[in-house]
């Protein structure tokens, strides 16, 4: 255990954050999110949820200010008319908490999302149950 790192956090997932660079990506799945057969690097956060996940995650990792949306989320299947999902609202509370500025969402389709988790640095598989809790993080820089 170290000081002022959250404990949810595995030493392979803290290993990660710290050789992920400005604009790499990392994705956290929820469970039913295809991590082992989208992954360069998969980390397994089993039994864990997302929003848990994601806070602790935030406390470290910077988002890339240089873009218009760090962050990005697995847009509803043929969802219009329908109301955003819930989890979505505290994704959006967690991003303000930790980056009261630099929070920008954008909405990807499915498979555009599947396309963009093979390019990333390394995939969080949990055991989210929320529907749509797919969310891919871009990292910035550290400003000091």
């Amino acid at each position: 255990m170290l000081k002022g790192i959250p404990s949810i956090l595995p030493p392979e997932l803290l290993k990660i954050l710290m050789e992920m660079g400005h604009g790499d990506e990392l994705v956290i799945g929820d469970g039913n999110f295809p991590a082992a057969s989208h992954a360069q690097r998969l980390v397994r956060c089993d039994g864990h949820d997302v929003p848990t996940l994601l806070n602790a995650i935030l406390k470290l990792f910077p988002l890339d200010r240089f873009v218009e949306s760090p962050v990005a989320l697995m847009a509803v299947v043929d969802g219009a008319g329908e109301p955003d999902p819930p989890i979505w609202e505290i994704y959006n509370n967690i991003l303000k908490n930790h980056e009261p500025v630099n929070n920008g969402v954008k909405l990807e389709e499915r498979f555009a999302f599947y396309e963009r988790a093979k390019k990333a640095y390394a995939i969080v598989a949990t055991g989210e149950t929320a529907l749509y809790a797919n969310i891919i993080l871009k990292k910035g820089v550290i400003e000091e």
